[in-house]
C-alpha cells in the first residue's frame, strides 16, 4: 500500500464531544501543535452540546485552521458519532484515522507513535493500550477498574479478541482497511462500538498492534458512561458471540 511509505500522508482525527467545554479548546491547541501544517486534521463530531463545546471548536477552526466541526441534531451516541467521522475523513481521502476522548485522557503526544506503529509495522490498527507491558491507568476507582477488566475480559472469552486493551478508544486505522469493512453492518451506538469494530477489523484480517500508553482520569467535565451503556455493552457482547459461532 503506498501511504505506508508516506511521511506526510494526511492523518485526521476524530473527537466525539457532547458538554466538554472544559477540554476541548486546549485539545485541539495540543492536536495542532504536533503538526501546524493541515496534514494532521482535526474533525469534532458534537451530540448538541448545550456548553458552548460548538462555538469554542469554531473559534479554534478560525485561529488555527485545519479543524471541522460536525454538528448533530441530538446526543446520538459515540458509535454513530465515530461512524460521521470515518466517512468525512473518506470525504478528506485521509490516509489514517484516529480515535481519542474529549478529556485528555488520553495524551494528544502519544499520537505519532500511533501513526508510527503503521508506518513502521505494516499495521492495519494501533491501539493505545493500558493493558500491555508499560501500559497502565491512573486516579481510577475500584468501579471502573472492575468494568473495565470484566469487559475486556468477556471479549477475549466470548469473541475471542486478541487485543488485550479491547476497550480502548485511543486508536488509528489505515483508511484504506477502514473501507473495506462495512461500517453500516455495525449495529451498536454506543461504547460498545469499540469492541464491535475490533471484532469486525480482527474477523478480516487486520494486523493489530498496541502501543502502551497512561489513560489518565479525566479532571474536567462528567464520565459519560451510563448504566444504559453497561446493558448495551452485555447486549452486543451476546450478539456478537453468536455471530462468531
Amino acid at each position: 500500500m503506498p501511504e505506508k511509505n508516506q511521511p506526510h500522508a494526511l492523518a485526521c482525527v476524530i473527537i466525539p464531544t457532547y458538554n466538554e467545554a472544559e477540554n476541548i479548546g486546549p485539545l485541539i491547541e495540543a492536536i495542532r501543535r504536533l503538526d501546524p501544517t493541515e496534514s494532521l486534521r482535526v474533525i469534532v463530531v458534537d451530540d448538541a452540546s448545550a456548553d458552548g463545546t460548538d462555538q469554542i471548536v469554531q473559534d479554534c477552526a478560525a485561529r488555527l485552521g485545519g479543524i471541522e466541526l460536525i454538528r448533530r441534531p441530538a446526543k446520538l451516541g459515540l458509535g454513530t458519532a465515530y461512524v460521521a467521522g470515518f466517512r468525512r475523513a473518506m470525504e478528506h481521502a485521509a490516509h489514517f484515522v484516529l480515535t481519542m476522548d474529549a478529556d485528555f485522557s488520553h495524551d494528544p503526544n502519544t499520537i505519532p507513535r500511533l501513526l508510527a506503529a503503521l508506518h513502521n509495522q505494516n499495521a492495519d490498527v494501533a491501539i493505545g493500550s493500558r493493558y500491555v507491558p508499560g501500559g497502565r491507568t491512573t486516579h481510577w476507582g475500584l468501579h471502573r477498574k472492575i468494568l473495565s477488566h470484566t469487559a475486556n475480559w468477556l471479549a477475549h472469552r466470548l469473541l475471542g479478541l486478541r487485543a488485550r486493551d479491547c476497550t480502548s478508544g485511543f486508536r488509528c486505522y489505515r483508511m484504506t482497511f477502514l473501507q473495506s469493512l462495512d461500517l453500516d453492518a455495525i449495529k451498536t451506538d454506543g461504547y460498545s462500538f469499540l469492541v464491535e469494530i475490533l471484532f469486525l477489523c480482527q474477523s478480516r484480517g487486520a494486523a493489530i498492534v498496541e502501543i502502551p500508553i497512561v489513560f489518565r482520569n479525566r479532571n474536567q467535565g462528567v464520565s459519560k458512561i451510563s448504566k444504559t451503556e453497561i446493558f448495551k455493552a452485555v447486549s452486543t457482547l451476546w450478539r456478537l458471540s453468536r455471530r462468531r459461532l
